[in-house]
């Protein structure tokens, strides 16, 4: 008993329940060894929150590609996971706690990870729930976590072996410091944001003199931590003065006044304070003088007490209490209004702090080479658009050494001991044996170091021999947004060639941001972001599924624009009703079966050349990852071919008394829908397993279907060109009808006017059609036209379609139209023309462009010839 379709389309309904019946069939767990690999491993959500649109778009598009090659019969693994995410996930669980009073430091460190695993396993249920909703066909059978036991013996592996081989180590030096979160980051983890602040002109005091120095700083607060003065070497205003000494005003220390080429004498006043624990550039100073390094703050962000009587105000207080002191004692020389860039820390968006710290830290260098050197082979990353290659070679070129630890509790804790009483360190995969005498480093990982191992740790590795890494890595391709390209894209690479030899995946489809209508990026500030779980409750998972996929080009952003969203959904409930009137007339004991072009009409015939020319666009289109290609290619011919054509032109068959040819347009409708919801499968899994079950199918789900091939038999060309001149006659003679308000109660007659021995031969076939489609009679064909009482209209190859309208219409009224569209062609020769005239047009122009533009005008001349006839006859008449 076939399932029937509701009158309605309801997404609701049509969705309930199917996502739980496929993975209880298991349809989304790969492991069938008979068939060739495709794996794909999910850029891991953060366990921070729910999911927003931007991972709609984004885990679609790797379910659209996976379920392609799922029904294209590869044994298809698509691999899901979450990240811990270090700052994010312990921000918000310091934030929970606030609101209960407490801080992470009553608790403790082990109660702490208590409530952050607490966390984790809350927020995994609410992201598991979301990708249900969006049809996502996870092999859960798989799923990683980057803090599971597995993944954290891949860290430790790495870890350990990039020390022992020297490219781990430990130092001092400037970093990003965020003072919020009290833990350092990464380059890429600061947002640079343009901030209006000042700068501060001070005035020095030489020591033995009474000359002074007007020194520009942004910073005042850091004037605690100054060490030296410095100008440079060549600066003719200061060169009596090098040697000398200058009266921090600060603190009223001597600092000597030192120099360097380093110095920009066009910047400010030329004289510099030095800084050395507090900013990159005074700290290769300080390193290159062998100067102290100094550090006036505390972690949080407060003085400390090289800030004397400031000591424990926040630093941006002591600026202005500083600064306040300076006036009333009359060192401010001037304070200028100064528009900066000012890094601040992508997770707490606290102002970052350069700041001197004891961290560990990863060379760069050589695995950089090793990733320039890969992408020069046929063993390179493949990236489309292939443009954002650059995008990682470039910043590999410069790259600086990766800070990779955190000040956190939440991560993989550094696999690093020191013992109490002599100091040595102990790396490594176990544990010290007598661990009394051993202090672990408390501090974590950053969390992209974890993810970095993602495609091969999530298969088993470091165990190499395992079927899963074997099998299935490297894997096929990324697909993530180009905002990520640096933090995980090109770490993934090269942690990937140091530890596999392989790249990490063959390909990586690059998207780009989703925005809202006006182009602005969504944030809660703007208040413009859009649930997608919201979206799916107004419009259904396949509605927006098919928007995100087929609105954007790769590597362009996507702009989200609710109206687009009706017009999909309205597009489903097309093909909804598309199926039910395919249901209608098919038989309830109908079996599927592979069509034959036996006892096919030429409707039957068409249909099926253009499902097959469909079928090869799309399969080449998909595999260029272009998707807007193959929306719109389905789209048209779904809604243009089998929709408005061929469903009509079915009728005929449909209401014949040929039951031979009925049976044969019956078979041709249910193989064409059964053809279209495995095209659209990948969109619109909902819908087209809906439609699936309710026809004769060949299988118990669409999941487990094989993909439509291009039957060789059914490259119908000639055919496509009959029916194209059958179409533009039922269009011109409908055309007509309109023009004219003649109902379609009343039948008319026709002659096609043209010197075409086989179109008069084709006219016979398209008969019934266009009598079912038109109420219209043929009478043939003539060379010559009616010289009044007619209507026009031309079709393919300058013929003309001449309908009789005697007693139907007023003849003059006719020929006013006909001057007025000669006058529209003449205007359109005329700018035809004048385009292919102009030198510039024609030099600066694409060849397509010009020969299209050749087409047109030669178009627009058969069609004014044909009017100017036609009108030259009536007006004879």
């Amino acid at each position: 008993m076939k399932k029937e379709l509701a009158p309605k389309y309801d997404h609701h309904l049509v969705e309930e329940g199917k996502y739980a019946k496929w993975l209880e069939k298991k349809y989304f767990e790969a492991g069938d060894t008979s068939k060739k690999p495709y794996a794909i491993v999910i850029p891991p959500p953060n366990v921070t929150g729910k999911l927003h649109l931007g991972h709609a778009w984004d885990t679609t598009l790797q379910d659209m590609i996976i379920r392609y090659k799922r029904l294209q019969g590869y044994d298809a693994l698509w691999l899901p996971g979450m990240d811990h995410a270090g700052i994010a996930t312990q921000a918000k669980v310091e934030q929970r706690l606030r609101e209960a009073g407490l801080s992470r430091y009553d608790l403790g460190r082990e109660k702490f990870l208590e409530q952050a695993w607490n966390w984790k396993e809350e927020y995994a249920a609410t992201i598991r729930q979301q990708w249900s909703k969006l049809g996502l066909s996870l092999d859960y059978s798989k799923e990683r976590f980057t803090l599971d036991e597995g993944l954290s013996k891949a860290v430790r592996k790495v870890f350990v072996t990039l020390y022992e081989k020297g490219l781990i180590y430990q130092g001092e030096r400037i970093i990003n410091w965020d003072p919020a979160q009290r833990t350092a980051l990464s380059n890429i983890e600061v947002i640079h944001k343009e901030v209006e602040g000042a700068m501060y002109y001070f005035r020095y005091q030489l020591v033995d003199s009474d000359e002074q120095l007007v020194i520009a700083t942004t910073r005042p607060e850091t004037m605690f931590a100054d060490t030296a003065i410095f100008v440079h070497p060549k600066d003719e205003r200061y060169q009596h003065l090098i040697g000398k000494k200058a009266i921090n005003p600060a603190n009223g220390e001597a600092l000597e006044i030192m120099a360097d080429d380093y110095i920009d004498m066009d910047f400010g006043t030329a004289v510099m304070k030095c800084t050395p624990a507090h900013d990159p550039n005074d700290f290769q100073l300080g390193k290159k003088y062998h100067m102290p390094m100094p550090i006036c703050m505390n972690p949080d962000g407060t003085m400390n007490e090289l800030a004397h009587k400031y000591q424990g105000m926040d630093r941006f207080e002591c600026r202005k209490a500083l600064v306040a002191d300076f006036q009333a004692a009359g060192v401010v020389e001037k304070i200028e209004k100064h528009i900066h860039q000012v890094g601040h820390s992508e997770r707490s968006n606290a102002i970052v702090e350069p700041y001197l710290s004891k961290q560990w830290f990863v060379k760069m260098e050589p695995l950089a080479k090793q990733l320039l050197d890969n992408q020069k082979t046929e063993g390179k990353v493949n990236f489309v658009p292939e443009r954002f290659e650059k995008t990682v070679t470039q910043w590999m070129d410069n790259i600086e050494d990766w800070c990779i630890s955190r000040q956190l509790w939440w991560g993989h804790q550094v696999p690093a001991w020191y013992h109490k009483d002599t100091g040595e360190i102990y790396v490594g995969m176990e544990d010290p044996k007598d661990q009394e005498n051993w202090i672990q480093d408390e501090d974590v990982l950053d969390t992209w170091f974890s993810s970095a191992l993602w495609p091969f740790s999530t298969l088993n590795w470091p165990d190499e021999e395992n079927e899963l890494y074997k099998r299935y890595f490297p894997t096929n391709v990324l697909v993530t947004a180009y905002d990520i390209i640096f933090f995980w894209v090109s770490r993934m690479m090269f942690q990937s060639l140091e530890f596999t030899d392989q790249r990490p995946f063959q390909d990586v489809l690059i998207h780009g941001l989703i925005r809202d209508a006006e182009g602005r990026k969504m944030s809660k500030s703007l208040g413009n972001g859009v649930d997608p779980m919201d979206v799916i409750d107004q419009y259904g998972a396949d509605a927006l599924r098919f928007y995100l996929t087929t609105n954007s080009a790769p590597g362009m952003d996507l702009r989200y624009v609710p109206e687009k969203m009706e017009s999909t959904w309205n597009f489903i409930n097309k093909i909804w009703n598309a199926a039910r009137f395919v249901l209608m007339n098919t038989p309830e004991d109908l079996e599927y079966q592979d069509i034959t072009l036996e006892n096919l009409n030429i409707a039957d015939r068409w249909i099926l050349s253009r499902l097959n020319s469909v079928i090869k666009v799309v399969d080449e289109q998909m595999d260029k990852y272009e998707f807007v290609n193959v929306g719109s290619e389905l789209y048209k011919f779904i809604w243009d071919d089998f929709c408005s054509w061929y469903i009509e032109l079915s009728k005929v068959s449909l209401n014949s008394d040929n039951e031979q040819e009925k049976t044969a347009t019956v078979h041709t409708l249910v193989y064409v829908l059964n053809a279209i919801v495995k095209l659209l499968h990948p969109f619109m899994p909902f819908v087209t397993e809906e439609i699936y079950q309710s026809i004769p199918h060949a299988k118990e789900s669409i999941c487990i279907e094989d993909w439509p091939n291009a039957k060789e038999e059914f490259n119908l060309a000639k055919v496509e060109e009959e029916v194209a001149y059958l179409i533009d006659i039922v269009t011109g003679i409908r055309e007509i009808r309109a023009n004219y308000t003649i109902k379609n109660a009343n039948e008319i007659h026709y002659m096609i006017i043209s010197s075409d021995d086989q179109l008069a031969k084709r006219l016979e076939a398209y008969a019934p059609f266009v009598k079912k489609l038109c109420n219209a009679i043929s009478d043939g064909t003539s060379v010559e036209v009616a010289s009044k009482d007619v209507a026009t209209a031309t079709i393919k190859g300058g013929n003309r379609i001449q309908v009789s309208l005697a007693g139907l219409i007023d003849f003059e009224e006719e020929k006013q139209k006909l001057e007025k569209e000669l006058n529209k062609l003449t205007g359109e020769i005329k700018r035809c023309e004048g385009m292919l005239a102009n030198p510039n047009f024609v030099a600066k122009a694409p060849a397509a462009k010009i020969e299209a533009e050749k087409e047109k005008l030669e178009d627009y001349r058969k069609k004014y010839e044909a009017v100017n006839a036609q009108l030259k006859q009536m007006t004879q008449g």
